[in-house]
């Protein structure tokens, strides 16, 4: 199974000079926990609502003011689309993030996959598993 078979579409994009509060809006209103920062078609970054929340709303700044270029992580980790699912995991695991922007052949956004994404998939594969062992057991 590939990342491209779980990935979610439609990804929220902005550009870096979005306002930290237009982020903020636009994830309430998506019912998303991030925002991919692009250039020209290309991730580039990533907003979270951890980040706003660290960056802009405890240090109380005012969010007209602040960017997602000041905020976003730059150091962006990507997948993929043809990559396996466990090369996501293992990949979330040593960059220790939650959330993998997946980027086609050129390099664009082509979709996101979650932590959450994950554990929903792994979790319907052991309650299929388990229905195989408990058909296949004797009864007690």
């Amino acid at each position: 199974m590939t990342v491209q078979d779980v990935a979610r579409a439609g990804v929220v994009t902005a550009p870096r000079d979005k306002s930290a509060g237009n982020l903020a809006t636009v994830m309430k209103e998506e019912n998303v926990g991030s925002t991919i920062i692009e250039d020209d078609g290309k991730p580039v970054g990533i907003v979270t609502d951890r980040d706003l929340v660290m960056q802009v709303l405890e240090p109380r700044e005012d969010p007209t003011a602040v960017t997602a270029e000041d905020i976003m992580t730059e150091t962006l980790t990507t997948v993929q689309a043809d990559d396996g699912v466990f090369e996501a995991t293992e990949t979330m695991y040593e960059q220790s993030v939650r959330r993998l922007p997946v980027v086609d052949s050129e390099g664009a956004i082509a979709g996101i996959v979650t932590l959450d994404d994950l554990l929903v998939l792994l979790t319907d594969e052991m309650d299929n598993l388990a229905s195989v062992i408990e058909a296949e057991s004797p009864p007690y």
